[in-house]
């Protein structure tokens, strides 16, 4: 299994998008016009998906309403479907290799809390989704989640921690069920 990704913790006044300000703002309204919208133009999402630095391969489709936060810190391989209502909180890199399935109202959520600190400082951590994953309708992925290559996580579960290659997880927490 791969080791997780590195967290990182700030407090909340110390967190940087990794861009300007003026650039989150206009990305935040091509967001909410353009990609997190009712529009079926799939060209268009990836053409301002690539102006705003995401990295994005071939066959990939994205489907309605669908919310990316930063996409400079996006990494999208060939051959990607990007499902309705899928949300993508990267408040740290994401990295989705080729063939992977992202169902409908799945989230992938890099940033967590400090529960143990009055002031709740923000804990961010990247996300790698391997070839061939399936993340299926309504799952998330925590923080520092690798989810290894063939690794399915079944409707409604939350992956908390890595998921082994060509194996399937179910449950909150994701536990293993049984390999492809």
């Amino acid at each position: 299994m791969a080791n997780l990704p590195q967290l990182n913790t700030f407090d909340n006044r110390s967190f940087h998008q990794g861009t300007s300000q003026v650039k989150v703002v206009m990305w935040y309204v091509i967001n909410h016009t353009f990609i997190n919208s009712f529009l079926p133009f799939n060209g268009l999402k990836k053409f301002f998906l690539r102006l705003f630095g995401a990295k994005i391969g071939k066959g990939v489709l994205i489907k309605p309403f669908v919310n990316i936060k930063y996409p400079w810190k996006l990494i999208i391989g060939n051959d990607v479907w990007i499902g309705e209502k899928v949300w993508i909180d990267n408040l740290d890199n994401v990295r989705i290799e080729h063939n992977v399935c992202i169902s409908q109202g799945a989230m992938l959520l890099c940033g967590n809390h400090n529960y143990k600190k009055t002031t709740f400082d923000l804990i961010t951590a990247p996300i790698i989704l391997e070839e061939g994953v399936w993340i299926c309708a309504k799952a998330m992925v925590g923080p520092g989640v690798v989810c290894e290559k063939g690794a399915i996580l079944s409707p409604n579960s939350f992956a908390n921690g890595n998921l082994k290659p060509m194996s399937i997880y179910s449950g909150v927490p994701a536990q293993f069920v049984k390999e492809r």
